[in-house]
């Protein structure tokens, strides 16, 4: 098979292939906002419950930056057609209720929440590799400070998980 090297994108399809991945990831947000008061309801940690709500609060800062972003190049929000969040959370992580263990649920939770900021953090550092090229200084600035978040929020739930399985 021989092996092609794509031509480099024009600033219109830029912003394009910009807004295509910038709603996936704000309609993924949006939808983790409506769903982090259950997802607090299923941990039992104390930690996890205060984590996954700091959690929720970076979340709704990263949907009014994102929100901003959309008023800075002068677009709006297309509506949800493929949500891989949604899809990941629909079914509340495939947790049981019916756990003997709550500690499994727990760190259930935690590696879900931890695989959903990886897919945040490849998206937004795509997505500042799109602004730069755009030259879109701001956006750029608001995109850094959500992937900063996301990357925080990732260390967060490792630290939370290290609680469950270190031996004191």
């Amino acid at each position: 098979m021989e092996h092609h090297t794509p031509p480099t994108p024009d600033k219109k399809f830029l912003k394009q292939i910009f807004l295509h991945h910038l709603t996936r990831i704000y309609n993924g947000k949006r939808f983790l906002r409506e769903r982090t008061p259950h997802l607090v309801q299923l941990a039992s940690f104390e930690a996890l419950r205060l984590g996954i709500q700091e959690f929720g609060g970076d979340v709704k800062k990263q949907i009014e930056r994102m929100e901003e972003i959309y008023k800075l190049i002068g677009e709006t929000p297309s509506p949800e057609i493929c949500n891989p969040i949604r899809t990941i959370v629909r079914d509340e992580f495939c947790l049981d209720d019916n756990q003997s263990i709550p500690l499994l649920n727990d760190l259930d939770l935690m590696l879900y929440l931890q695989i959903l900021e990886h897919i945040n953090i490849t998206s937004y550092r795509m997505l500042i590799m799109i602004a730069k090229l755009l030259k879109y200084d701001e956006v750029t600035q608001l995109l850094t400070e959500n992937f900063d978040e996301s990357a925080d929020n990732d260390q967060l739930f490792t630290l939370i998980a290290k609680e469950y399985i270190t031996p004191e």
